[in-house]
C-alpha cells in the first residue's frame, strides 16, 4: 500500500454522483465499491501473509478444505463446489500444489469419472502453518471490532443467501 490519500475518493465519488443527480444511487455505489477496495486491502495482507508458504489464497484455501475433509481427500468436482469456483480454478491449484508435492490425484476407488484430490504430509504441514500465520497475522488483527464482525457477517450473509450463494436460513 502507498501513501494514504488526504481524502476519502470513494466519499468524494459519492458526492460526484450526487453532484451529477444520481443521489438515488449514491449511498449504494459507495457502499459496493468501498466492500471492492477493503477486498482488495484484506486479499494483499493474506497474499502477504502466504508468500513465504509459496501459496496464493486460492491455493491456501483448497489446501483449508482438504485438511478440513475426514479423509484429507475429496473429489474436485465437490472441492469446486465447495470453494464456489469454476472447475478449472480447482484444476489450476491443484496442478500448482501438485507440483509444490501439497497434494496428489487419485481415482476414485469407485466412480472411475471422479478424480479425488489428497492432501500429502507436507501439504497437511504446510496447511496448519499457513493457518497458524494468517490467524496471528490477518484474521486476529482485521480492524474490525467485535461488534463490527457480527454485524458483517449477518449482512454480508443475507445478501449472498439473496443472491443465490445458499439456501439455509
Amino acid at each position: 500500500m502507498g501513501t494514504p490519500l488526504p481524502r476519502d475518493p470513494i466519499a468524494d465519488a459519492q458526492r460526484n454522483w450526487e453532484r451529477h443527480g444520481w443521489g438515488d444511487v449514491a449511498a449504494p455505489m459507495a457502499a459496493i465499491t468501498a466492500i471492492m477496495r477493503t477486498q482488495q486491502i484484506l486479499l494483499a495482507r493474506i497474499e502477504t501473509v502466504l508468500k513465504p508458504f509459496g501459496l496464493t489464497f486460492a491455493r491456501y484455501e483448497l489446501l483449508a478444505l482438504l485438511s478440513f475433509a475426514r479423509s484429507g481427500a475429496l473429489p474436485m468436482n465437490k472441492a469446486s463446489a465447495l470453494l464456489q469456483v469454476h472447475p478449472t480454478s480447482v484444476t489450476n491449484a491443484v496442478d500448482r500444489l501438485e507440483k509444490a508435492a501439497l497434494v496428489a490425484r487419485s481415482p476414485h476407488p469407485t466412480d472411475g469419472r471422479t478424480t479425488l484430490i489428497e492432501l500429502t504430509a507436507e501439504g497437511r504441514t504446510i496447511a496448519k502453518k499457513a493457518t497458524a500465520a494468517l490467524n496471528s497475522e490477518v484474521f486476529g488483527k482485521s480492524g474490525f471490532g467485535d461488534d463490527d464482525v457480527d454485524h458483517l457477517i449477518r449482512v454480508l450473509g443475507a445478501f449472498r443467501r439473496d443472491a443465490g450463494d445458499f439456501t439455509e436460513e
